[in-house]
């Protein structure tokens, strides 16, 4: 079973500062987890989550996305579609592993452990009111926005 507190994890970010998730109390927070940095998925993904994000912010609602990738890759892919969010390198997986993200995929036949898409909603207080895996990339900004539309903060 998923705890349903937000993990006391610092990871750094694409500018190499560290965020602690534990300092983000006072806000909402979408934790979304994507598999690769430019390929054609998360790209997707990630231009729609900065496209709305005034509207997350409205909401008093930061987003964050989480990969395995370098903080290198991270600053490459933030600079190549100006995304005004952080994405967060957790190289080490051990986010990953917390939120149970790693999953045996299957890539062009060959068995190979990823990161399923997955996004987790956490109010104020950093208690987690929303968990959605294995989704698609394409119009899930929009679905997580009505979903923390939904959040009485």
């Amino acid at each position: 079973m998923l705890k349903t507190k937000m993990p006391n994890f610092t990871l750094p970010n694409q500018n190499n500062e560290k965020i602690n998730l534990k300092n983000l109390k006072g806000h909402k927070i979408v934790l979304y987890f994507y598999p690769k940095d430019n390929t054609p998925g998360c790209t997707t993904e990630g231009i729609d989550f900065n496209a709305l994000l005034p509207k997350f912010k409205k909401l008093n609602c930061a987003v964050y996305g989480v990969s395995r990738d370098s903080v290198k890759s991270h600053e490459k892919f933030c600079d190549k579609f100006k995304f005004k969010f952080d994405l967060l390198s957790d190289e080490d997986e051990k986010l990953c592993k917390y939120f149970n993200v790693i999953k045996e995929k299957n890539m062009y036949g060959k068995k190979v452990m990823g990161i399923e898409r997955s996004t987790f909603i956490f109010d104020e207080n950093l208690t987690m009111v929303g968990e959605f895996r294995k989704v698609k990339a394409e119009g899930h900004a929009d679905f997580i926005l009505s979903e923390v539309k939904k959040i009485n903060g």
